[in-house]
């Protein structure tokens, strides 16, 4: 209801993004990615599917699916995944129908995913994916991160660190970086990112007949 000398609140309708986070293991993507998840009622977690054991934190269906090689081929021969990738000797997936459900009723999905999973979705839906990489401040930092985890063998960590470089030489593929040298400030940026983005014309079809209204209006005398 109008309220004379209040504003009234314009609802304009728009179409989702996939906003796409990646980082070499034990940059803190998943830590900032589940801090926007907690504070943002509009943004839901994309659930890939992964071939990869359960790590003791990890939640079946709220983390991960997990899958076996064959269930993984079966749902990427028959098209539904978005999106998949070999990463440290397993196999990950976005499942497709959740994703473009969401996308058409204007929710938005978050993508923890590495950077051969972000090129597939930037080819196939460039118009609606932000992606963004987040950088640890340094080498020295990501591995005692990794090891404060405590989660991984001393042979996985040895492994993820010596992929972090090549992860780290993909950093130019995306819209946008943030340094993780400081966990809320890095949480902030992605926050300001995720504001901004909402707003792009080209994000909003319902600005179209908003603008009409706007126009032929008639203000009262």
């Amino acid at each position: 209801m109008y309220e004379p000398g209040r504003p009234n609140l314009v609802e304009i309708s728009r179409r989702g993004l996939m906003l796409v986070i990646s980082s070499p293991s034990g940059a803190g993507k998943s830590t900032i990615a589940r801090s926007l998840l907690e504070n943002d009622k509009n943004l839901s977690l994309s659930v890939s599917v992964t071939t990869r054991q359960r790590r003791p934190s990890e939640i079946e269906g709220v983390h991960y699916r997990f899958v076996g090689i064959r269930e993984f081929e079966r749902l990427r021969d028959s098209d539904a995944l978005l999106e998949w990738a070999e990463v440290h000797g397993n196999f990950y997936g976005t499942p497709r129908e959740a994703v473009e459900d969401a996308m058409a009723a204007g929710r938005d999905m978050l993508f923890d995913i590495d950077w051969q999973g972000a090129q597939q979705l930037q080819e196939k839906m460039p118009a609606d994916v932000v992606s963004i990489f987040i950088l640890p401040p340094t080498m020295t930092e990501l591995q005692a991160r990794l090891h404060r985890r405590a989660e991984d063998t001393e042979q996985v960590i040895a492994t993820r660190l010596a992929n972090s470089r090549s992860e780290i030489e993909h950093w130019r593929e995306y819209d946008y970086i943030v340094v993780n040298d400081d966990l809320n400030r890095a949480y902030m940026s992605l926050k300001s990112i995720v504001e901004a983005e909402r707003l792009r014309r080209d994000r909003r079809p319902g600005l179209y007949d908003f603008v009409t209204r706007l126009l032929t209006e008639k203000p009262v005398l």
